[in-house]
Parts: structure tokens; sequence; C-alpha cells
């Protein structure tokens, strides 16, 4: 990079600091680091920083520092959304309105106040409705949604961010995730507590007993970033399949919720008036494209023995529907019907 593209790109990094509100101190700190690459760009140095105080300036000013979603105060609402994306699991969707009504409570006692219940941690086998109950949640509160996958999460390091000591350095997850949402008080899924990798369990379940602490992670601070950032109006939800590697201190910030396996009744309903509907409609397809009559549901279920979850009959109904959409384009017909006979032709 030449002395006049540098000068070009320390002016750009002035104006997009000024054109956002950010905390006085760090807007100080990124002010001073300008400062130096201008003096290091007037005396011929090495602009080898310029890169990388570029990329800080771009992540600073365009994490959301002040911008949140007001919460939807309303618990008739958080049923609605509870009722319409679950079939039955009442108790579950039981302990979670009583969550709410907490949250509730706390916010019109003192609107500004961080949460401070036990974050919900749901716990059942795969298929079991953790991630969509995750969502009823923030869909109910009117709030943003985003996931960390914690599936072979190696290093605390992924979590908290690197040193920005080089250009490949990057934020972690959390800051990415709330980058992501747009806001300060967004629903952050933990997802797949149990999936981290045994060498690095001990340091990530550190940085989770900070995250989910009210007490620490109003000050949480990112090694990129290098600057506490105010997580403590987020909520966190947790899932994994069992507890077994989770230790006692994050443990005891959660609220377990046991996800209870689908009985074949249950999966049929789900099947017929929620998974059905919903592939039919992403594929663009009517409601009278296809009916599914009952001995056949009943194989649909349970094609290779018993599944305590719903994953294997959503990724059976999303066959039929691309079937059912093939023939439709092949000019077979506009309706079909598929029992106990042709259902094979379907499956396979």
């Amino acid at each position: 990079m030449d002395n006049q593209n540098g000068s070009s790109e320390v002016q750009k990094m002035k104006v997009k600091l000024q054109s956002v509100e950010l905390p006085a101190n760090l807007k100080e700190k990124a002010t001073h680091q300008i400062e130096r690459i201008a003096l290091t760009l007037k005396y011929g140095g090495n602009l080898s920083q310029i890169d990388i105080t570029s990329k800080y300036i771009e992540w600073i000013t365009s994490l959301p520092w002040n911008a949140k979603t007001e919460d939807v105060l309303d618990i008739k609402k958080a049923k609605e959304a509870l009722d319409k994306n679950h079939f039955g699991l009442e108790p579950i969707k039981r302990r979670v309105l009583e969550y709410l009504s907490v949250l509730i409570i706390q916010r019109q006692k003192a609107p500004t106040d961080a949460f401070h219940a036990p974050q919900l941690f749901f716990v059942g086998l795969v298929g079991t409705g953790k991630t969509t109950f995750a969502q009823s949640v923030a869909e109910a509160l009117g709030r943003k949604f985003v996931r960390i996958p914690f599936g072979g999460l190696s290093s605390a390091l992924d979590l908290r961010g690197q040193s920005k000591t080089t250009p490949e350095s990057e934020p972690g997850m959390v800051i990415r995730a709330i980058r992501q949402s747009g806001v300060k008080n967004p629903v952050i899924l933990l997802d797949e507590l149990d999936r981290i990798t045994t060498e690095s369990r001990a340091s990530i379940m550190g940085v989770l007993i900070e995250l989910l602490d009210p007490e620490q992670n109003a000050h949480f601070t990112d090694y990129f970033i290098d600057y506490p950032f105010d997580l403590s109006q987020v909520l966190f939800i947790a899932t994994a399949n069992n507890t077994n590697d989770i230790s006692t201190a994050v443990m005891d910030r959660l609220e377990v919720i046991q996800m209870p396996s689908y009985t074949d009744e249950e999966k049929m309903e789900i099947g017929k008036n929620y998974v059905l509907p919903r592939y039919l409609k992403n594929a663009g397809l009517a409601a009278e494209a296809v009916k599914i009559d009952d001995m056949a549901w009943h194989k649909i279920i349970r094609p290779l023995g018993f599944d305590a979850g719903i994953r294997s009959l959503e990724r059976t109904i999303e066959g039929i529907v691309r079937k059912i959409a093939f023939k439709i384009v092949a000019g077979e017909g506009n309706s079909f019907g598929i029992n106990d006979l042709n259902l094979k032709e379907y499956l396979s």
C-alpha cells in the first residue's frame, strides 16, 4: 500500500469512527490508534498495522452498543407462539410460560434492569424440539434470534476472540452473534453444549460461566474488541443431548427443562398439521397437492423403527414433497394420493 492509499484509508477510518455513537473511552482509544497509523504514514514507517486497525474500526463501529428491540410483554401472545410452533408438550410450554412471566414482571417493575433468572437449558434427544422452543421464546418476546454452535468447539478463543496482532485475528463467536443480530438484547442459542471437545472443555466452561452470570456478563471482553461489551440484556438459551460433561458451575446458572420423546400418535399429528404443511409451503405447493392416508402415515413415522424426535420424520416428508414437485413439473398431475400400496415409490 503506498502513502496516498494509506492516507485515504486513514481518512476513511476517521469518518467511520465519527459517524457512529460509541462509548467515550472506546472512541478515544480508537482515535489514538488511527493517529498512530497517521504518524507512521507521515514518517514513512511500516504500514503493516493499517489493515489490522481498519478491520478493528470496522468491527467496533458495526456493533450495536445501544441498539435493542423492545420486549413484547404479553403472555397470551407468548402462548400463541408456542402453540403455533409446537404440538402437545404442554408441561414444557407451561414451564416456558412461567419463565417468561417472571421476565415480564421484572421488566414491568424495572424496565432497564438486566434479566436475573437462571437461563433456560433444554435437554433431550435429537429432534425433540429444543432449538424450535428457543426460537419460539425469541418470537414470543419479539427478539432477534442467533445461534452459536458448540459442536466440535476446540478452543475458548473461538468464543472469546483473538488479540488483534495479525490481519487474520477476529472477534469470537459471541461478538459475531451480537453483530449478526444487530441488537444488544437478542436471544442467543448456545447449541449442543455437550459436544465440546474434551481437551478444551474446562476453558470453554470458564467462558460459559461468565456469559451466564449477570454479575459478570455486563462487562464481557472479547480479546479482539479489547473493550467490555454489555451482554446483561441478552437472553441465553442452551441445549444439549445430556448433561454428563457439563460443569456444576455452569449447571448452577441454568434452569434445566427435560424434553420428552414423542409418541407415534404425537408424531402423526405433528407430521400432518405442522411438518407437511410447512414443506409444501416452502416448495410453493398447494395443500391439495398431496393426500396421505393413515396407513401410510404409520409407516412414514417409523421408517427405521423407534426414533425419539422428529428429525427423521422431517427428512422423510421433505423427500416426499420433492418427489411430488418433480411429478407436477413433469406433467404427471397436480394432486397425488399416497397410501400403503404406493408409499414405497415416494420413500425411495
